[in-house]
C-alpha cells in the first residue's frame, strides 16, 4: 500500500472547495450539482465546512496553501459575506502562502450589481467565468441561464471590479457548430483579452440528459478541424497552449490546475470534493472524497470523508503519467521521483519504447505533436 519512504520534499499543497447548488442542471453537466430549491443554507453550509476541515488539518499542518480554487455548482450564487467568513475561518488553522492564487467559478446568469466587488473583498483575486458560447442558439441548446449579452455584461463588469487575473470557460464541438462558428466564438473572446482561455470539447457524459438524449454533434473530421484551425488562431493571437484545452498569456497558467498536473496535494471541502495527500512520515499517498448530496453533507457531523483509496506501488506510474502528459511542455523526469517517491528506472523500459515510436521526447517526461494525438494509448502502457 505504501510508496517507498525516500520521498523527500512534501509536493505544494491547494484547497478545493466545491459548492454543490445551481439554478438549473444543464444537460451536459456531469459534476456534482444540484439545482437549487429554495434559498441557500449558507450559514449551515459554512458551519458544515468549517467542521469537516477540522479532520483534515492533522495531514496538513505547517504546510502552506498556494492555490484555492472554488468550484461547482455555480458558486457565484453564494454572496460574497459568505466567502468573507469562509476565508476568515480558514485562515484560523490554515496557512495562507502571500501570493495564493484565489479563483472563484462564476455563472453570468447569477450576477447582480456589485457581486464582483464583493467577492473581491472577501479576498479572491481571480475569475473562472463559465461563458461555454457567445452564441444565442447554442447557449440555448447547452441549457445555459445566461445570454450572450449577460456574458459580454459579466466579463466587463469584473474588469471593472478590477479583476485583471480571470478566465473565460469555452466548449467547441457544439450542437451544429462549424470551424467558423467556433472561430467566432474565440474571436469574441479575445477582444475582452483575458489572460487564460479554457477551451474544450463538448462530450458525452454518462447520467447526463445529452447522454440519454444526444444532441447532432459534429463529425470526427469537423471535430479535428476545429481544434487545429482554434489553436492556431490562439497561437497568432499570443496565447499559449499549455495544456491539452488551456491557453494563456505568459505568466497566466492557472497555478492551481498545474498543481494538479504535476501530481501535486490538494485539500478537499464541500458536498462531494475530491483530495489527494501524501504523508509527511510514510510518503504514502491517499486520495479521499467528501460525502456527495448536499443535504447529507450538511447534517453528518464531524468529518464529511465518505471513503478514500491509498494508492498501491504499481498504480502510481499511471497516477502520475496521465496528468504530467496533459502539459504541453510535460515535466522535468525528477519530478518523477519527488511526487511519487519511485526511481525513474521503475518506467524506464516503457518510456525507451514510446520515445523510439516518436510518441514521448527525449529526456523530458513530455508527449511529441504525434503523442498528444495518441495521448490515451501512452497512457495504457502505464496500466498496472
Amino acid at each position: 500500500m505504501n510508496r517507498p519512504a525516500g520521498h523527500g520534499q512534501l509536493p505544494p499543497l491547494s484547497l478545493y472547495v466545491h459548492v454543490p447548488w445551481c439554478v438549473r442542471k444543464c444537460p451536459y453537466c456531469d459534476f456534482n450539482s444540484h439545482a437549487l430549491n429554495g434559498t441557500i443554507p449558507e450559514d449551515d453550509y459554512l458551519a458544515a465546512l468549517l467542521e469537516d476541515l477540522q479532520a483534515d488539518l492533522p495531514g496538513v499542518q505547517g504546510r502552506p496553501v498556494e492555490t484555492v480554487f472554488i468550484g461547482g455548482g455555480t458558486p457565484s450564487l453564494m454572496s460574497g459575506d459568505f466567502y468573507a467568513r469562509l476565508f476568515d475561518g480558514l485562515a484560523r488553522h490554515l496557512t495562507f502562502a502571500g501570493d495564493a492564487e484565489i479563483t472563484l467559478e462564476a455563472n453570468p446568469g447569477t450576477l447582480e450589481q456589485g457581486r464582483f466587488e464583493a467577492f473581491r473583498r472577501a479576498g479572491i483575486n481571480r475569475l473562472s467565468l463559465g461563458i461555454q458560447s457567445f452564441d444565442p442558439g447554442q447557449l440555448k441548446a447547452l441549457g445555459r441561464i445566461h445570454d450572450d449579452r449577460a456574458a459580454r455584461a459579466a466579463i466587463a463588469a469584473a474588469r471593472e471590479a478590477g479583476f485583471d487575473n480571470f478566465n473565460l470557460d469555452l466548449m467547441h464541438g457544439l450542437p451544429g457548430q462549424t470551424v467558423e462558428q467556433a472561430l467566432a466564438d474565440l474571436d469574441t473572446a479575445m477582444a475582452f483579452e483575458p489572460p487564460h482561455l479554457s477551451w474544450y470539447q463538448l462530450t458525452l457524459e454518462p447520467n447526463t440528459e445529452f447522454y440519454s438524449h444526444p444532441p447532432d454533434l459534429p463529425e470526427d473530421d469537423t471535430l479535428w478541424r476545429i481544434y487545429s484551425a482554434g489553436s492556431d488562431h490562439l497561437g497568432r493571437a499570443g496565447y499559449r497552449s499549455y495544456e491539452i484545452s488551456a491557453w494563456s498569456r505568459p505568466g497566466h497558467e492557472a497555478r492551481h490546475n498545474l498543481n494538479y498536473w504535476q501530481f501535486g496535494d490538494y485539500l478537499a471541502l464541500g458536498a462531494g470534493a475530491h483530495g489527494k495527500l501524501t504523508d509527511g512520515d510514510s510518503g504514502a499517498i491517499r486520495r479521499y472524497w467528501k460525502t456527495r448530496q448536499p443535504e447529507a453533507y450538511l447534517k453528518r457531523l464531524g468529518s464529511r470523508t465518505a471513503g478514500q483509496q491509498h494508492l498501491d506501488r504499481e498504480d502510481l506510474p499511471l497516477e502520475f503519467m496521465m496528468n504530467a502528459l496533459r502539459l504541453g511542455e510535460g515535466v522535468d523526469q525528477s519530478l518523477f521521483t519527488k511526487r511519487t517517491g519511485l526511481p525513474l528506472t521503475e518506467i524506464a523500459a516503457i518510456l525507451s519504447d514510446l520515445r523510439s515510436k516518436g510518441l514521448l521526447v527525449p529526456d523530458r517526461l513530455q508527449a511529441t505533436p504525434l503523442g498528444q494525438r495518441y495521448l490515451n494509448s501512452i497512457l495504457e502502457r502505464f496500466l498496472p
